[in-house]
């Protein structure tokens, strides 16, 4: 192959592949956020395990979630005014669903942003891209109107997760390992 067409070649596989994280995310998190990350298999079948002792109609509820296919998210755009509600698998109690509250997520140009917006437990953060159907979030848990904190300010308010989509209406993130009450939460998003 001559130079020119191997230099083509190679530029139209990079245009096929997925987006991964561009490395800013390696700056950016933690070393505790990154050993949650490492062991997120783990945490999520032990918490998960718990769950399935709680309450039934709770129980039907998490499998149902958590047995939908997931799609990309390079084809669908985030932004937008969401109901979303958490889950908290594991831990104290083995299975919690709270009811349904207000987040949005908002494009500043760099990415998606995220904010929960009602009730009492809140989290701002950002996304970034961690294949074709899972994002990297990192954020910032707060509580009522307290101000956010900025992620990597400390154990008690940085939270990492997994972003994975259902479909154009339905998406959640996966946190392994959060600082209070669970041995993973579930945020669950729908529109």
């Amino acid at each position: 192959m001559t130079p020119r067409l191997l230099i083509a070649a190679l530029g139209l596989l990079c245009l096929a592949l997925p987006a991964h994280a561009d490395g800013e995310i390696q700056k950016l998190i933690t070393p505790a956020d990154k050993t949650r990350l490492d062991k997120y298999g783990e945490t999520r079948k032990a918490a998960l395990a718990e769950a399935k002792t709680g309450n039934p109609a709770e129980v039907k509820q998490l499998d149902a979630l958590l047995a939908k296919p997931l799609v990309a998210f390079s084809d669908k755009d985030l932004t937008g005014n969401w109901q979303c509600r958490t889950i908290k698998a594991g831990g104290p109690l083995p299975l919690v669903i709270y009811g349904w509250f207000k987040c949005k997520v908002t494009d500043d140009g760099s990415g998606w942003r995220l904010e929960k917006i009602s009730g009492s437990q809140r989290t701002r953060g950002r996304f970034f891209d961690d294949g074709e159907k899972r994002a990297i979030y990192l954020g910032s848990f707060y509580v009522n109107s307290d101000p956010a904190k900025p992620y990597g300010s400390g154990p008690q308010t940085d939270q990492v997760g997994y972003a994975f989509r259902n479909s154009a209406k339905e998406w959640r993130i996966e946190f392994p390992a959060p600082y209070y009450e669970s041995k993973l939460d579930i945020i669950e998003f729908k529109r």
